[in-house]
């Protein structure tokens, strides 16, 4: 059975944050997009929910996570090749993001990790074929 999968993240300033990763190359599903939240496609089964905080409460029954002392969830996306793990990368720092350790080259794997405009991990990396 195909399943999608749709991440719910919460943010603080939605048109900030749809900017922050269109800027990336992401896009967004318009039938989807409303005032209170933001659907990137990262592929046809997967979906990132960038929710106003206001409307992740309402989701959750929760508070969101303050990134700045926790984190709620770490991202992983893995791309095609090298190259496009370090255009994601310098994307999402150019656009406002920020660097996060340095880059890893295990041979198997390269990946490289940034922090979007609120705090939540996300890492891109890339395994060849041959590994």
């Amino acid at each position: 059975m195909a399943t999608k999968i749709f991440i719910n993240l919460h943010v603080s300033d939605l048109n900030a944050s749809i900017d922050f990763f269109t800027k990336l190359d992401f896009a967004f599903d318009a039938d989807l997009t409303s005032d209170e939240a933001g659907c990137m496609v990262i592929d046809e089964r997967i979906y990132a929910l960038l929710v106003t905080e206001p409307f992740f409460r309402t989701i959750t029954g929760r508070e969101p996570a303050d990134t700045a002392i926790a984190q709620e969830v770490a991202l992983a996306l893995e791309v095609d090749s090298r190259e496009r793990v370090d255009e994601l990368a310098d994307a999402a720092v150019s656009a406002g993001g920020q660097a996060s350790g340095e880059p890893q080259d295990e041979g198997f794997m390269y990946s490289r990790s940034f922090r979007d405009l609120d705090g939540h991990l996300w890492s891109v990396l890339h395994m060849p074929a041959t590994a």
